[in-house]
């Protein structure tokens, strides 16, 4: 999700994160209270900040979590998961995309703009 959504999808980045720790992953860090924030990484062309929404290990691996919903900018939506995607190619680590009921759809459209082959978490 983008910096403007983080507020008013709080409840469903806690629930991410329990889904996580259910999952057995460790060392859970998302932007709530509690939790470490993950490390935020800054675009040259602008200045402006990208940090994953959750970032987790399980079984030495580390996973990076964006959290799908439904936006009026997709641009910074589609930027980012293009980012994140690159970014965790290139450092051997995984990237997975967490959605909820009625966002499916959205999901799977930015999924197939971005020609991106993931399946998306459905929580």
């Amino acid at each position: 999700m983008i910096a403007e959504q983080k507020e008013e999808f709080k409840a469903i980045l806690l629930k991410s994160v329990t889904y996580l720790k259910n999952g057995g992953f460790e060392d859970i860090k998302a932007d709530v209270e509690g939790l470490e924030t993950p490390k935020s990484y800054t675009k040259q062309s602008d200045q402006s900040s990208i940090t994953p929404d959750l970032v987790a290990f399980k079984n030495g691996r580390k996973y990076y979590f964006e959290i799908s919903q439904k936006s009026e900018n997709p641009e910074d939506l589609k930027t980012k998961w293009r980012f994140l995607d690159v970014f965790t190619r290139a450092k051997n680590h995984n990237f997975k995309i967490i959605t909820t009921r009625g966002h499916y759809k959205f999901t799977d459209d930015m999924l197939g703009d971005l020609k991106l082959n993931k399946n998306a978490i459905r929580l």
